[in-house]
Order: structure tokens, then C-alpha cells, then sequence
């Protein structure tokens, strides 16, 4: 059996239930954002469609037919159904804050101040997860995302928030063990990440002529890396942003000021068209008052 619905626009049903509950193509009209001839020629293409007429034409007014009538009702229920389910969506997407970011920038810098920004948002949940990939995040379920790169991605509207800069970061022990005095010290240190990132870093240190570095240990997370230095494994390549706390607290070192850029910086991401999106706007604002507030980042940004 072929389905009634087909080939009928629900445009043309939400137009019909609009008239036939206020009596009027005018004010129908008004209530949609439509013309009264839109409004007269939606329901004149319903009409034609079920073969059959809806309304009596009165001089003020619109009176449903028996056929009218009937059908109504049922749109009416349909329509009200309908507003309610798009109300409940919405406004429980409204309460739920999905945020895409990478692990080390997370578990480092994001979560611990989460806290303040979910008490100045009480109403509105969290949900963080860490993926180094740039998902789609529309198509995934995320509202945000927080990546590394220079700012460019299709679809995707963003906001510079941090600067990534890496430099040199190991324990005291170590620091002391190798007597770290210039950067040239480190062509023969015990060295953790990547040997093309380190050669970079070299160059800036004007070492580009230095011995090929000699990597002991490279992890997919930057975070793992800087673990390995804490545990006395050598000297990683690290933000002094993000690994600020244990720099301050004197768990690690940074023996040289000389730091490198692998891309522009940190940025916060959202589909396009969000922007004014209640949520998103209170985390992008939030994000850039902790950003602007944070020594470390200060520092960088000052050439630091």
C-alpha cells in the first residue's frame, strides 16, 4: 500500500494546521512569516493533491470542511508533538557541553580549570573527550573542539587561543647529572620525542650543524613523553606552558630559553554558523579569560 504521506510537503500540513486553527489565511500568514497568497496557495496545492476540499471560503474567515476538520485535528496533535520533541532536543543540547580536545593539552591545562568554569555554568554539563584526529564535529555529537595547527580547517570557524611553543624540560637530577651549561650540552644527552622536532629545536639553539641527535624514547602523546623526563629518563622536548605546575613546584627544569613552533598554536573550533550559539559562546569566552589570565601563556606570548 503506497504510503498518504507522499509526495505531500510537511510545509503544506504545517500551513494547513495554521489556518485551520486560526480560522484565517491572514493571520496564518502573519504567524508563519509568510504572505497571505503563499499561505492561499500552499493550501490550494493540498487541496489539488488530496482531491478534495479543505476549506469553505467565508467573506472574514476560513472554515474547515468535514474533510477539514478531520484532518485538523490529527495535524494539529502532530504539529504539537512535533514542536515538543524539537523543544526537548534542543533544550537538552543546550545543557550538554561536548568538547573534542588533544590528551596532553586536556589532562594538563584544561580539566584543572573546568571546575571554575562549570560553577560559573551550573545548568550546563561537560563532556571532554581526548582524540588527536579533527573529527567532524557536527556529524560526531561534539559542540567544540580544541586543536593545533594554524587555524584553517573547512567548515570549521576558529579562535587563537594559546601559542605552542616546546622547549627543553627534564628533572633537576638529570639537569645536575649532565651539567647543563649551553644548548650544545644536549647533543649527547639522553633524549626523548621525535629526532625531526629535536633538530628543529637544535637549529633554533644554532646547533644545525650538530651531531644527528640520538633519540631514546618516542610516545604518541606529549604528555608520556614528559612522564619518561620526570622519571629520570632523559631530557623531552615540552610546553612550559602546560607543564607550568611542575615547573613551578620544581619537578622539572627547562635549562635553556630557547623554545620552537611546531604550528601557529592552540586553537578553540566550532562548526560554522555557531558562533552565536548560547553555550559555545560562554565556553569561548571563558577559554580566552583563562588563556589571558595564565602567566605561562603570558610569558609565550611575549616571546617567552
Amino acid at each position: 500500500m503506497a504510503d498518504p504521506l507522499s509526495g505531500i510537503p510537511l510545509a503544506s500540513i504545517r500551513v494547513f494546521e495554521a489556518a485551520a486553527r486560526l480560522r484565517s489565511f491572514t493571520r496564518a500568514a502573519e504567524e508563519l512569516g509568510m504572505t497571505q497568497a503563499a499561505v492561499s496557495w500552499q493550501i490550494k496545492a493540498l487541496e489539488g493533491r488530496l482531491g478534495q476540499s479543505l476549506f469553505r471560503r467565508l467573506p472574514r474567515e476560513v472554515q474547515p470542511t468535514e474533510a477539514g476538520e478531520r484532518l485538523s485535528s490529527a495535524a494539529t496533535e502532530a504539529v504539537t508533538l512535533l514542536r515538543r520533541a524539537i523543544s526537548d532536543l534542543t533544550e537538552a543540547d543546550e545543557h550538554i557541553l561536548s568538547i573534542t580536545t588533544l590528551a596532553t593539552l586536556a589532562s594538563q591545562w584544561l580539566a584543572p580549570h573546568l571546575g571554575a568554569f562549570q560553577l560559573a555554568n551550573p545548568g550546563l554539563a561537560v563532556r571532554l573527550d581526548t582524540n588527536p584526529a579533527l573529527l567532524d564535529l557536527s556529524r560526531e555529537g561534539f559542540d567544540v573542539g580544541i586543536r593545533s595547527g594554524h587555524g584553517e580547517w573547512p567548515g570549521l570557524e576558529s579562535q587563537l587561543f594559546m601559542p605552542s611553543i616546546f622547549t627543553p624540560l627534564c628533572s633537576p637530577a638529570m639537569a645536575e647529572r649532565l651539567n647543563l651549561k649551553e644548548p650544545c650540552d644536549l647533543l649527547e644527552a639522553p633524549r626523548i620525542g621525535m629526532e625531526k622536532e629535536w633538530a628543529e629545536w637544535f637549529a633554533v639553539a644554532g646547533l644545525s650543524e650538530g651531531r644527528r641527535p640520538a633519540i631514546r624514547l618516542t610516545a604518541d602523546y606529549q604528555v608520556l613523553e614528559v612522564a619518561a623526563a620526570l622519571g629520570d629518563q632523559g631530557v623531552a622536548l615540552g610546553s612550559p606552558i602546560l607543564f607550568a605546575r611542575e615547573l613551578r613546584a620544581g619537578l622539572l627544569v627547562r635549562p635553556f630559553p630557547q623554545t620552537v613552533s611546531f604550528h601557529t598554536g592552540y586553537y578553540l573550533v566550532w562548526p560554522e554558523g555557531r558562533r552565536r550559539s548560547p553555550k559555545i559562546r560562554r565556553f569561548r569566552e571563558w577559554l580566552m579569560s583563562v588563556a589571558d589570565a595564565d602567566p605561562a601563556v603570558i610569558e609565550a606570548r611575549a616571546g617567552g
